[in-house]
């Protein structure tokens, strides 16, 4: 799925406005916007929304990951990222995430990742 031609205005801003988008279940406690998506093997880029005390599972980076936090918190084993921070992934990495207060971020996805059977969250 691609959508062209897209244009999100003052995207820092979409943590006071949420309800501006059509989120669509994700996880429990995650909300996604797909912002495209080019199969089981290609990229894709979304926007998550996390819910107060939220977490994705421990899972490894096939390809690069990228993510810039537009609002709130997320943490994984190296730290806890508030908005504006941006981290990058490599391949072969991993992590599980957690977001005390909540948060939306921006994530661009080299490749997909692979869920690991350990589900704790850092």
């Amino acid at each position: 799925m691609v959508i062209k031609d897209m244009v999100i205005k003052d995207i820092f801003a979409l943590g006071q406005y949420p309800e501006r988008l059509e989120w669509k279940f994700f996880r429990p406690g995650v909300d996604i916007y797909r912002l495209y998506d080019e199969g089981p093997t290609g990229s894709s880029a979304a926007l998550l929304k996390y819910a107060p005390g939220a977490t994705v599972p421990k899972h490894e980076h096939t390809g690069y990951e990228h993510i810039v936090v537009l609002s709130g918190t997320q943490r994984d084993h190296n730290g806890n990222y508030g908005a504006g921070t941006l981290v990058v992934n490599e391949p072969g990495t991993q992590h599980s995430i957690v977001s005390e207060s909540g948060c939306i971020v921006f994530i661009v996805w080299e490749k997909p990742v692979a869920m690991r059977a350990d589900k704790t969250a850092t």
